[in-house]
């Protein structure tokens, strides 16, 4: 790249280390540790950040009228360009501050009553869940978990949801890529299933927007959301819900607007906040630039790529188990693995406090182990390093 804030994607570089030794530089130095927890907060590229800070000194020049005559008018377009990566109309998005807003305001504004069935899984988000549980304890709804493993085939899982289906059920929530190990759910053909019985569908995309390719269109759900601030690469701060058109009049907004309630996406609008740092909104258009220049295929690929190689490595030590499942196209940047007779947690304290590599422990209900999500900003070299700090910190504890 020929100027790391301005970065150009030149079509002359292969797909090898050289073409994303270029991406690298794009990216702040990530330091003092090695960041293998993207799927948490992903740094944002230096074009980005320079476009917030840029936005961030505009708006203090003029706060009043710099935050909302000027960088506000910028949003319609941000949301064509936002439409053009996830397949669905401007008019459906809204923006907000990150995927447990957005799905707040679907779970909170879905209109039921007692009785009503909602099916989620024990392993949804834990807040997705918690948001559930609370309609239920106040409003007499019926939420039930679909019970199914992790490893299990795509088939077992829509039987397990299609078993769960009762008359009273209403909405299905559903993730399509678990945060936990980086399992892809078959969610259009849930989708489907539920779309055939009249049921509302809540889909969690957090994971999966600008990592795997997803059409909105294709998925026919009725709501999705995700963060901005994961893999496309947008500042801490920004979120996306998508409100299917027919849903938005009969969905009730998280938080009363400032006008008359419109009946239309507005409604769900991170405006409706009141004051809020428009700067942070800025750094969204060339994030979107960013990911275009590389592609979303071209993206998917490196992160199946990174994960295929670390995961390679690791199976040369001696106890180690994956969580994820690894030959299947929907692979991504997201695993979690254990090592059998050493604990985990202590694992990852000590890769972070003798090695400065970091790494995620994660725990739910029978599962648990060290996710590891590295980005398209990492080389094979860092994963080499990691490796071989996990080797020495395994054989430590033997």
């Amino acid at each position: 790249m020929s100027n790391a804030t301005e970065p150009h994607l030149m079509s002359s570089y292969g797909a090898g280390e050289e073409y994303w030794e270029g991406v690298r530089a794009a990216y702040p130095k990530q330091q003092p540790l090695m960041n293998l927890n993207n799927a948490a907060v992903s740094p944002p590229p230096l074009v980005v950040e320079q476009a917030m800070i840029d936005a961030y000194r505009l708006i203090s020049q003029n706060p009043d009228v710099n935050m909302w005559s000027k960088l506000d008018a910028a949003l319609p377009s941000i949301k064509e360009e936002l439409a053009s990566l996830i397949d669905c109309s401007p008019d459906e998005i809204a923006l907000n501050r990150n995927s447990t807003e957005g799905l707040c305001t679907a779970i909170f504004g879905i209109p039921l009553t007692a009785g009503d069935q909602v099916l989620l899984s024990i392993w949804d988000y834990p807040s997705v869940r918690a948001a559930w549980l609370q309609r239920q304890e106040r409003e007499g709804i019926d939420v039930v978990s679909v019970q199914f493993d992790l490893m299990d085939s795509d088939d077992d899982i829509l039987v397990a949801y299609a078993k769960a289906i009762t008359p009273r059920t209403r909405v299905m929530q559903l993730t399509q890529m678990f945060h936990w190990t980086g399992r892809v759910l078959p969610a259009k053909q849930l989708c489907h299933l539920a779309r055939a019985q009249g049921i509302i569908t809540v889909v969690d995309g957090a994971q999966i927007f600008a990592q795997l390719p997803v059409s909105f269109r294709d998925l026919d759900c009725d709501f999705f959301v995700t963060s901005l601030h994961k893999w496309l690469g947008a500042a801490v701060g920004n979120g996306m819900l998508i409100v299917k058109q027919s849903r938005i009049d009969s969905t009730w907004p998280l938080l009363a607007p400032f006008d008359p309630p419109p009946l239309r996406i507005d409604k769900f609008d991170h405006w409706n906040l009141g004051t809020y740092n428009s700067a942070i909104q800025a750094g969204i258009a060339p994030a979107i630039q960013f990911h275009k220049e590389i592609g979303t295929r071209k993206i998917h690929a490196r992160l199946q790529e990174l994960t295929r190689y670390w995961v390679d490595l690791a199976r040369r030590i001696p106890g180690f188990r994956l969580h994820t499942p690894l030959d299947t196209d929907n692979l991504g940047g997201v695993a979690l693995f254990s090592i059998d007779g050493v604990d985990s947690k202590t694992i990852e304290q000590e890769l972070r406090g003798t090695h400065r590599v970091h790494v995620k422990y994660r725990q739910v209900r029978y599962l648990h182990g060290l996710r590891v999500s590295p980005h398209i900003y990492m080389l094979k070299g860092d994963l080499d390093i990691f490796v071989a700090a996990l080797e020495q910190v395994v054989n430590r504890h033997r």
